[in-house]
């Protein structure tokens, strides 16, 4: 039996992206990777030799992005099943793996078998295992999804569970997947890495997310796809989840007899797993630090209402699943081509500039967001028809709310990139993003938690109430009655977090510019 080995190395893994995905709308997250080392060499410079490298690892992204797209359209098929506001809160726990995985990714990079290879020494295993979670859920997804219309037969705890697991070991699979890239490609050809997680992961998110929500609806398939409709779309999300955990079992074991993985001395230092734990607190404890991490964990506050549920409330409102997820398509070049133009304006000194002029628009978003779910009562000719001009509408505000979304995003991360230690960047950089990816998870979370008890409805047509409570709503109906809503909570809490986001803005501008200004040396460790 081969023993494990600890090797003192340094964690490769260097999450250099923040979360952009809060946003309730279906899209496609263009991840933004730099990576140390030769990552500006992606360039003219032949790929000869790493044809098959970049195939392998392009391949590997995109089956990291099949489970994220998959747990991405969830929400979407619980909506239309009828589930809570709280059921929704419940699930989005399910995308907080990947904004904490710094917490593991040291010992992902540090434990392994020698003899096996120290990144398949994870990715084998693990990939096995998002095998296995995908083929069990394909037995038990109906059962644990429930029903259209009829949110009575959701297992939403258990359901969260499983997706949280795929999500956990999707996350261990990129730190294994980032740090392989590394070394199996040839220093003058390793800023490919970066391209192949773009690339990969982004394809595999389309595939589980808008491909797959498009095919399971039986409306886009008869309009589109057949000659004569059916009850079922082409593909159901039992079938969809059998085969891609038969396609990770078929491909694991291939990358494992295949494929062998080359040591590299030059990828080694002798710094072990709690240097690492170390260089964090190290990081924590240095006072612009913790000033920027307080700024992080509460900047996207005025955010929530807009970017957790608009999508949501769209759906309710009875526009389409499969027509939601399809609005993330014209989307794709938008969000291609706007880091490279704003990028251009945060290149200087002082690229929080951008961040601090973005923010007042994208706050200002949030209303608009709640007019065009107000106004999607008003303007459907039938339920569920709108018209062209609605959908034109939201087109435009979406692009507009890109605008201001990658603005900060982008300024963001060059201040990050300013202000990382060179002597630590992949550890430092890391928990940035860490900071600003849960300081956008916790506001999402909290915001669909609360909507529910912040709506107020009456039971119209029958002696009851229909306050706050799935049984009383459900008692409201037995009677003959239906549950009216009087006020959403959606509208208030949309107007309350953008006004404490405008008084957050004035609290921290100061602050935002005073951090932007301070020289480097007080972002250094001693």
């Amino acid at each position: 039996m081969p023993v494990t080995a600890v090797r003192r190395n340094p964690p490769r893994h260097t999450i250099e992206e923040a979360d952009i995905g809060e946003d309730s709308f279906p899209h496609v997250p263009i991840p933004s990777r730099r990576k140390h080392g030769s990552g500006s060499e992606n360039d003219s410079r032949s790929l000869e030799g790493d044809y098959g490298n970049v195939a392998l690892l392009l391949f590997l992204y995109v089956l990291q992005g099949i489970p994220l797209g998959v747990a991405g359209s969830i929400p979407m098929l619980l909506q239309s099943r009828g589930v809570s506001y709280k059921d929704q809160a419940i699930f989005s726990f399910v995308f907080w793996p990947f904004s904490i995985k710094l917490l593991w990714a040291p010992l992902v990079d540090s434990l392994y078998l020698s003899s096996f290879g120290r990144r398949k020494s994870w990715l084998v295993p693990i990939q096995y295992l998002i095998g296995v979670f995908m083929i069990f859920l394909s037995y038990h997804v109906n059962s644990l999804i429930g029903s259209e219309k009829s949110g009575d037969g959701v297992s939403v705890y258990f359901l969260t569970f499983i997706f949280f697991m795929l999500n956990f070991l999707a996350a261990t699979q990129d730190i294994a997947v980032d740090g392989w890239a590394l070394t199996m490609l040839s220093r003058r050809n390793v800023g490919w890495a970066s391209t192949c997680n773009s690339v990969g992961q982004t394809a595999g998110y389309f595939l589980g997310n808008i491909l797959f929500l498009a095919l399971e609806s039986a409306d886009f398939c008869n309009k589109y796809l057949r000659s004569e409709p059916q009850q079922t779309g082409l593909i159901t999300l039992a079938g969809f989840m059998f085969f891609w955990g038969i396609v990770f079992f078929v491909t694991t074991t291939l990358v494992m007899i295949m494929k062998h993985e080359a040591d590299d001395p030059d990828a080694d230092s002798e710094q072990g797993i709690l240097d690492t734990y170390k260089q964090l607190v190290k990081v924590i404890r240095l006072k612009p630090i913790i000033s920027y991490a307080i700024i992080l964990l509460t900047v996207k506050i005025g955010f929530a209402a807009a970017d957790s549920l608009t999508g949501l409330k769209l759906i309710e409102a009875g526009m389409k699943k499969e027509t939601l997820a399809l609005f993330a398509v014209p989307m794709i070049p938008i969000q291609i081509i706007l880091p490279l133009i704003i990028s251009k304006y945060t290149a200087g000194p002082t690229p929080m500039d951008v961040y601090l002029r973005a923010m007042p628009f994208r706050l200002l978003m949030g209303l608009v967001y709640a007019f065009m779910v107000w106004i999607s009562h008003g303007v459907q000719s039938s339920p569920g028809v709108f018209p062209t001009s609605f959908y034109a509408f939201i087109l435009i505000v979406y692009a507009l709310h890109q605008v201001t979304l990658y603005s900060m995003f982008v300024s963001g991360m060059a201040f990050h990139a300013k202000i990382s230690d060179p002597s630590i960047g992949g550890t430092y950089m890391t928990l940035l993003n860490t900071l600003s990816n849960l300081g956008g998870n916790w506001p999402s979370t909290l915001a669909l938690w609360l909507v529910d008890g912040l709506t107020l409805k009456s039971c119209i047509g029958a002696v009851g109430s229909c306050e706050k409570s799935a049984p009383l709503e459900e008692q409201c109906t037995q009677h003959g009655g239906a549950c009216e809503t009087n006020v959403d909570g959606y509208y208030i809490e949309s107007i309350l977090l953008i006004a404490i986001g405008f008084l957050w803005y004035i609290w921290r501008y100061k602050k935002v510019k005073e951090l932007d200004r301070l020289d480097i040396s007080a972002w250094k460790c001693s």
